[in-house]
């Protein structure tokens, strides 16, 4: 696909953004883009574009897109309100999801939604490195491989810090139980 847009195929990268736009508005909002996920993105996929020329070859598009994802979320964070509240937070990452079908029953839809905001509060009291990590694995769904790309980490690191921020999620969620290893699934 790659080759296809350096060859000046426009439709190659319209495919590209097409399959990638979903989980690039989730890895936003669930880093704290907020309101502003979809300009994330947005400016994310124009300079994933203007980057192409650096993109190696045979590499995974995805994790690339998402590290430039991050990137420009944390620069839109920073630039925006340097605080946001965890109510934003937890709306724009509402929006992301999927609704809850009507069927659905209140009392498990009530409980999902108390189990996300004291997610999303446990999140919060990580350290980036920890969240980012918890984020890219779990809410992103991503692979060990994966995550180590989309973070220019080492996957020993990844799995290091993994270990420790689902440690530190253990204490801070009583019904939370962390698998031993950092290759939990």
């Amino acid at each position: 696909m790659i080759a296809r847009v350096r060859a000046g195929e426009p439709e190659a990268y319209a495919e590209l953004v097409r399959a990638h736009t979903g989980i690039a508005l989730r890895a936003a909002a669930a880093l704290g883009a907020g309101a502003d996920a979809e300009d994330v993105v947005q400016q994310a996929f124009v300079k994933a574009y203007c980057a192409l020329g650096r993109f190696k070859e045979g590499s995974a598009f995805k994790p690339w897109l998402l590290s430039i994802v991050a990137n420009e979320t944390r620069n839109t964070v920073r630039t925006a309100a340097r605080q946001r509240t965890l109510a934003g937070r937890e709306a724009a990452f509402a929006e992301a999801e999927p609704l809850i079908p009507e069927s659905a029953d209140p009392a498990v839809a009530t409980l999902e939604s108390e189990r996300r905001t004291a997610l999303l509060t446990a999140l919060d009291k990580l350290s980036e490195e920890h969240r980012l990590v918890v984020t890219y694995r779990y809410l992103l769904e991503m692979d060990e491989p994966e995550t180590a790309q989309a973070l220019g980490w080492p996957r020993g690191t990844v799995k290091s810090r993994l270990n420790r921020a689902l440690r530190k999620l253990g204490r801070l969620l009583p019904d939370f139980q962390p698998r031993e290893g950092g290759d939990e699934r």
